[in-house]
């Protein structure tokens, strides 16, 4: 543990009674840790909860390519479309989770006078789904989904789809279906620009990362630390709700730096000119439109709404790009464009 987390710990307990609590805690641990690893660790000796993790853990493990792992498009309907076409009255709309804190993703500009109205990348291409399916683009209910809550959201039927700059990945595969890719990014470090670092290399060892809750950022630096690829001594515990929570952690100096998609990290660097990129992308990412696993007609239509986007040059992927990302990301939008034509593994 850092000082400087350990001054903030025992300031709101009063140093005594805190390291006695926390002595207590760690004796209970002890005591119960051996009970914990005969029953299996996770869970697998109830045959509930360690059977469906362990049943996830395979699936992820067989995956490739996840980016691959849709269906090809189709603009047919279906029960999950005519179900929303179904709602009546002001409900008659498309329930989407959202960002509204990402720059240029899915925010609000407080320049934009009045009740600033959500607007970004991922906010173009809702519209764009909500106008094929329902009819009028501004036939959204949006619902800001925190990052560690865009699963749950769309497990728990609170939300149609999310488009929430979310990363297609092996792991979320067990428990959504996604769409085809319609942006490519990658993991980066984002770090004061006094800061030493200068990428996701050595510079790191020692630095207090922050990531947020339930996103690749966090699930790849665990792994790379059990690999031993990451720098030793990198403290991973702070981790946040939304991502640009880690920007204020930044701000603030209580972390060293930030890992999460280049893209993200992008933005926040333009909000912010006190920090900067450091280093290139370590990994190469997709983002995906997430549905209910079993959603099969919604993911064939957004797919088929993604290719009649990208290929509209007026008013589809490629102006979008120019319009709210071009000055953050650069005029060449080529290399954040997904393959094309798009591949599935996924069979109708």
């Amino acid at each position: 543990m850092s000082a400087r987390r350990l001054r903030a710990g025992l300031k709101g307990w009063g140093g005594v009674g805190a390291m006695a609590f926390a002595c207590a805690l760690a004796v209970l641990f002890a005591l119960l840790l051996p009970m914990v690893r005969a029953d299996g660790g996770d869970g697998a000796g109830t045959g509930g909860h360690g059977v469906a993790h362990g049943s996830q853990a395979r699936a992820a493990e067989e995956c490739t390519d996840p980016e691959k792992q849709t269906l090809p498009p189709s603009g047919d309907d279906g029960p999950t479309i005519d179900e929303i076409r179904s709602r009546e009255g002001e409900k008659r709309k498309l329930i989407v989770g959202v960002d509204q804190n990402s720059y240029h993703w899915g925010y609000r500009d407080p320049n934009s006078g009045g009740a600033a109205e959500l607007e970004g990348f991922d906010i173009d291409l809702v519209r764009r789904i909500a106008e094929d399916i329902l009819g009028d683009r501004n036939a959204v209910q949006f619902k800001a989904i925190p990052t560690d809550q865009r699963i749950p959201a769309i497990q728990d039927g609170r939300v149609d789809m999310v488009v929430r700059t979310m990363t297609i990945n092996c792991d979320r595969l067990t428990d959504v279906a996604f769409s085809a890719p319609y942006f490519r990014t990658g993991q980066q470090v984002l770090a004061p620009k006094s800061s030493k670092i200068t990428g996701y290399d050595g510079t790191l060892a020692g630095k207090e990362i922050c990531t947020a809750a339930g996103s690749t950022a966090l699930s790849t630096l665990q792994q790379d630390r059990e690999d031993g690829r990451l720098a030793e001594g990198v403290d991973l515990r702070t981790t946040v709700p939304n991502q640009l929570d880690c920007l204020v952690r930044l701000q603030l100096g209580e972390v060293d730096a930030v890992v999460t998609d280049g893209a993200l990290a992008a933005s926040q660097a333009a909000q912010d000119p006190t920090v900067e990129l450091k280093g290139d992308a370590f990994t190469t990412e997709y983002y995906g439109v997430a549905m209910k696993k079993d959603a099969d007609d919604l993911v064939r239509r957004v797919n088929q709404i993604l290719v009649e986007w990208r290929a509209d040059e007026a008013e589809g992927w490629q102006r979008s790009y120019e319009r709210w990302l071009s000055k953050t990301m650069g005029e060449d939008p080529a290399k954040y464009e997904p393959p094309t034509p798009p591949q599935y593994l996924r069979e109708d």
